[in-house]
């Protein structure tokens, strides 16, 4: 009988035993090749494959050739095994599988999905590993449930967390740096919730500047210069915020800027991020003279005059949408008498209806 061999140890869960064997990338397009995409999912054993996480992934391993990291697969055997232990342990040893057995991921479909199209871009990725976790295969009603078990506890880091691990990502790092330096938005800038309840003591997410400092980076790149001027813009910004310096004066209670005003939104940290953008264009303009007309500006929730159906919906609610960022960031502008293009007032009017 042919088989693979696999170097393995022995575990058990639940009185059942399972192996944890080491795969060659290589071997994953050998292994796993049953395709039930068109399979109705009654009869199917995992989720259909979204062929859109697939880019994502194959470029993280290829970006980050030196350092990528996966977890372990899990998967099914359905076939002849056997496990032939070490004369040392019981528990270490080689996993043997009948070539002609079927094997099904219960976890981990687009890793491998992305590992084969990275595989495509580099063949030199066959020969290194990736630990897969077997089992044995008990029927269609057993592997739907292990795909359960195993995903419905998964909690999905936040975006701000991903961030702050970040060592690799330069607007990453970049964005923790200008957080980090600036006093105010280094009190109150939550590093790990991508959401703040009302009662949070802090007023903003990483994600956030995060997300406004990748849009200023697209335009001014990615180096110590831009670094500079990011910083240098936020210090501004805050610098000219009455409300934020307000607050943080104790002159004005956290609960009151955030019931009162809209300056803790990210909507507005978003449409100030394009803003910053707009300067980066524009040459000849007096930033740091022009952003003090910021302390002018009423941003009051109630001054419909100026949020209505660009930073605030008809219902109150704020508008998060990239439709609510673009108004609101053209009404910034008019405020500051900053000029608006043809193209952002046609825009403007279309848009507001």
């Amino acid at each position: 009988m042919l088989t693979y061999q696999f170097p393995a140890v022995k575990g058990f869960q639940a009185g059942n035993e399972y192996y944890i064997c080491m795969v060659p990338l290589g071997l994953l397009n050998k292994i796993f090749i049953a395709n039930n995409e068109d399979v109705a999912p009654d009869y199917r054993a995992q989720r259909k494959l979204n062929q859109a996480r697939i880019p994502e992934i194959r470029d993280y391993i290829l970006d980050h050739r030196d350092t990528y990291v996966f977890s372990a697969l899990a998967a099914s055997i359905d076939g002849g095994m056997d496990f032939i232990p070490c004369s040392e342990s019981d528990r270490v040893g080689v996993l043997q599988v009948d070539m002609a057995a079927s094997f099904l991921i219960n976890d981990g479909q687009h890793r491998r999905a992305a590992i084969e199209a990275a595989l495509i871009e580099d063949e030199t990725l066959k020969d290194e590993t990736i630990s897969i976790v077997f089992y044995k295969d008990k029927g269609l009603q057993r592997s739907q449930q292990m795909f359960t078990d195993l995903n419905k506890h998964a909690v999905t880091t936040s975006k701000s967390l991903n961030t702050l691990y970040d060592s690799e990502d330069p607007v990453a790092i970049i964005t923790k740096n200008v957080v980090n330096r600036i006093n105010f938005l280094r009190k109150y800038t939550d590093k790990e919730k991508d959401n703040l309840s009302k009662f949070s003591s802090n007023l903003f997410t990483l994600n956030t500047f995060f997300t406004a400092n990748k849009r200023i980076t697209k335009i001014i790149g990615v180096t110590v210069e831009s670094e500079k001027r990011i910083l240098k813009y936020w210090e501004t910004v805050v610098a000219n915020m009455n409300e934020w310096n307000e607050m943080d004066a104790g002159e004005l209670s956290k609960k009151s800027l955030r019931e009162d005003y809209i300056t803790t939104q990210g909507l507005i940290i978003l449409s100030l991020g394009r803003l910053c953008e707009f300067f980066c264009n524009t040459q000849y303009i007096d930033m740091g003279k022009t952003l003090s007309g910021l302390k002018k500006i009423d941003w009051r929730r109630n001054n419909e005059a100026c949020w209505l159906k660009r930073a605030i919906k008809p219902n109150g609610q704020i508008n998060r949408n990239e439709q609510g960022i673009f108004l609101t960031y053209i009404q910034i502008k008019r405020l500051l008498s900053l000029p608006i293009s043809s193209d952002e007032e046609k825009k403007e009017k279309i848009l507001m209806g």
